[in-house]
């Protein structure tokens, strides 16, 4: 018994000798390495023209948000996804004209808050706001020296029209139909003239704000 005891501990030492030691860590358990990835390859940092498509889609916001989604919705219909011939090229210079003229004339709109509680819409004239729907006798209507036409308005329509026009030639597709092939003069001027627009329009919002809360824009109380 003692012999074949004896053997037995010999046989085990031998097999501890040929299994190789795993480090342990006392919070995760035994080291896998085959887990880890064996070429790690770093994040590059973010180019130039992805931080001006952030920048274009924080202009987005200056737009009222049905101009952009009937653009965004259409534009690669319309485009046939920027591969354009004669007929759809023209399709899509009406789109973009009438995605311009209503960021344009949304400008001119305007909210109020109502007595009744209820959200009424308007146009502002050089008289005060003219409403689009009927005003119940206790809805409270607003008062017309604070809804009336100004300068400003026009300055903003105008700078709608800009930020619009700055987008869209951020567009591929519009890109791809108007220029399916740009010329390097081209390239940098579709690079850097939507960056300057986008400047001035943004300073010139800060610079000269509007408290007109119109349709496609949040509403004020």
């Amino acid at each position: 018994m003692k012999k074949r005891s004896s053997s037995t501990i010999s046989q085990a030492k031998t097999d501890d000798q040929k299994t190789p030691l795993v480090p342990i860590d006392s919070d995760t358990g035994p080291h896998d390495d085959s887990n880890k990835p064996q070429n790690v390859i770093p994040r590059s940092d973010s180019s130039a023209l992805t931080q001006t498509l952030a920048g274009a889609s924080h202009l987005a916001n200056l737009l009222p948000t049905g101009t952009l989604l009937l653009f965004q919705v259409l534009c690669p219909m319309v485009s046939n996804n920027g591969h354009c011939d004669h007929v759809r090229r023209s399709m899509t210079a009406i789109l973009l004209t009438c995605c311009g003229l209503s960021g344009f004339l949304a400008s001119f709109t305007d909210s109020f808050k109502g007595s009744d509680g209820k959200i009424y819409y308007g146009f502002a004239t050089l008289k005060g706001l003219y409403t689009f729907e009927y005003m119940s006798p206790g809805s409270g209507a607003p008062d017309p020296a604070k809804y009336k036409l100004r300068l400003v308005d026009f300055m903003h329509a105008f700078l709608s029209v800009l930020v619009f026009a700055a987008i869209a030639l951020y567009d591929k597709n519009v890109v791809g139909c108007f220029y399916p092939a740009p010329k390097e003069e081209t390239e940098e001027i579709l690079g850097v003239l939507p960056v300057a627009i986008g400047l001035v329009c943004t300073t010139l919002f800060v610079v000269f704000p509007t408290t007109r809360h119109g349709i496609g824009y949040p509403v004020s109380n």
